[in-house]
Order: C-alpha cells, then structure tokens, then sequence
C-alpha cells in the first residue's frame, strides 16, 4: 500500500495565492475611502472651529468705520455719517490683524495655515497644518446673501453686512461659512 503525501501541489498553492491577493485587493478598495472619509470628518470639525474663532473675533469689531468703535452711539446711516460703500469695503488700518477696527477691515483677508494665528496673536499653525482660510464682507440688508448694491445715500442696505469665510482643509475641500453683522 502506497501512502499519500499530505500536503498541497504547486498548482494548489498558486491557485490560493491568486484567491487571496484578489480578496486583499477587494478588501482594500473598500477600506481606503472609510478611512479617508475619517479624515474629512475631522477636517470638517477643526474647520468649523477655526471659522467660529473667527467670526467671534470680526463680531466684536464696529460695524463700519464710520461708526462709533465704543459702543454704537453714532451708527453710520444716522446723524449725516455715511456707511463705507462695497467698493470702499476692506481693511483700511494696515495689514496686522490687531489694528482692525471694524468688520470691513477682514474683507479680502486670505490667511494660509502658517499665517492662522488668534485674535491675541498666537500662532496656530500647528494645529491647522494645511488649512486656509479667505474672508469677504459685503453689504446685504435685505439678507438674502447677495451682495447689494450701494448707492449714494444711505438705505436699508447699510443696515447689515453679510461675512463668509471659506476654509480650506488639507484635502483640497472647501467649506463656507456665512454670518450677518447689524448695524447697531
């Protein structure tokens, strides 16, 4: 009686490797966006919160230059005192963040992740590696998020002025953020 051998052929042992590097490669295809869908969640968070930093920074500022920077005795659209046209809008102070004084200050600002820093000046690039951010101010009173357009005496569109932010995360994607500031 002759005995088996135990054990697989060399055809065997092929046929498997073909069969498992197929079902690794399936495997793969299905495992790399989740992971790379993980990371945008993330992205999307430290996103959110840089541009809620800064929309509570521009918040803070006077409404316009032409407006009372302590406490909004004098608006401009009252008492003869003019509100900055949309073609006038932007930062009229210098190019440091401490000198700005009011919301159209921020207009035009575009700030790459080594350049993202705190309202006291802080840099945080560290956290925001690869982020972006850019920000436009126009005028829109009727809210309904297109720039109005201003004319020479003052109206409802000086009442509120429309601030959106886009931030760029490391990937590539954009995501924007919009927020009203009132004249008052």
């Amino acid at each position: 009686m002759q005995v088996k051998p135990h054990g697989f052929t060399l055809i065997e042992t092929i046929v498997g490797i073909v069969v498992l590097s197929i079902s690794f490669s399936i495997l793969t295809s299905l495992i790399y966006p989740l992971a790379e869908q993980s990371a945008d969640q993330l992205h999307q968070i430290k996103a959110s919160e840089l541009a809620q930093s800064m929309f509570n920074e521009i918040q803070q500022k006077a409404f316009d230059e032409n407006s009372d920077k302590t406490g909004g005795l004098l608006r401009c659209g009252e008492a003869a005192l003019v509100c900055t046209l949309n073609n006038a809008l932007g930062n009229e102070e210098s190019d440091n963040r401490a000198n700005f004084d009011d919301v159209d200050d921020y207009d035009g600002l575009n700030l790459s992740s080594a350049d993202i820093e705190n309202s006291l000046g802080d840099k945080l690039g560290d956290w925001y590696q690869g982020f972006s951010m850019s920000i436009t101010v126009c005028n829109d009173g009727n809210y309904d998020g297109i720039c109005s357009e201003r004319v020479a005496t003052n109206t409802d569109t000086d009442t509120a002025k429309l601030i959106r932010l886009t931030v760029t995360t490391p990937t590539g994607f954009d995501i924007e953020f919009a927020t009203y500031r009132a004249n008052f």
